[in-house]
């Protein structure tokens, strides 16, 4: 295992303050929130669909003190992009979600190092107040999208509306879940290192923390990984790939 304490310099373009959220595209978006809710110890904290004016997508987002997840099911059976991720990948993460300071710089940065922008900075509102956006892609098919909520007031985001708790919560033990600590990026071998540059380069995340498969394994399975962080290290990164065993990797499995 290794440990890094060189950061390098400082970045000076923008600052990542925090995981935002998650978005999982899922089958059936009200029953995963419903999941979380009850078994999970979230509460239902906002929703976008039909009855907000959205056509294309039904979205249910659930919280737990700083954690936000967002699920996502497309009401058209010929949505390409989300269909092919739910084929692929199944219930899964599509957006990683980064509050951030100096949204500009950021996005200058990423198209400057080659990051492709999957929809350039663009801004929301409603009467809670503005929040700027931008998304790249990252590995796969995961996205990142950058927040910039520092003029908003509001639940979660404009466009969705505030929703009630689920009548169960109140029989049901908390789950004392905090904050997101990391988000895995599972690669296939020989690609986490161009993957970790890349978040060196387009994101300026450090490396924080490593490890190689003479240190993780098992008689059966093992694995590499190189965690990245933002320069608080409250925003990590693990990027981690297989390694050879007498049997598949559990990031093959």
């Amino acid at each position: 295992m290794t440990s890094y304490t060189n950061k390098g310099p400082k970045p000076t373009n923008g600052r990542f303050i925090s995981f935002d959220y998650l978005q999982f595209y899922v089958g059936n978006a009200k029953q995963a929130a419903s999941y979380y809710t009850t078994r999970l110890g979230f509460k239902p904290l906002a929703y976008k669909g039909l009855e907000t004016g959205e056509r294309k997508y039904a979205s249910h987002v659930v919280q737990q003190n700083q954690i936000r997840f967002v699920f996502t099911s497309a009401y058209n059976s010929g949505d390409d992009d989300f269909n092919n991720h739910l084929i692929k990948h199944g219930d899964g993460v599509k957006t990683v979600a980064f509050e951030v300071e100096n949204l500009e710089g950021i996005v200058q940065r990423a198209k400057e190092q080659g990051a492709e922008v999957v929809r350039d900075i663009w801004q929301e509102s409603d009467f809670d107040g503005i929040v700027r956006f931008a998304t790249i892609r990252t590995y796969g098919h995961t996205v990142h999208t950058f927040v910039d909520r520092s003029l908003y007031q509001g639940p979660f985001l404009p466009g969705f509306m505030s929703v009630s708790d689920d009548s169960l919560s109140a029989t049901l033990p908390p789950a004392n879940l905090d904050f997101i600590d990391h988000v895995v990026g599972n690669q296939p071998d020989n690609q986490m290192e161009s993957v970790a540059k890349w978040y060196e380069n387009v994101l300026q995340f450090h490396r924080f923390w490593s490890v190689d498969d003479s240190q993780l394994h098992t008689e059966y399975s093992a694995l590499r990984s190189i965690v990245m962080a933002n320069w608080e290290e409250n925003v990590k990164m693990p990027i981690n790939e297989p390694a050879d065993g007498k049997k598949k990797s559990q990031i093959q499995e």
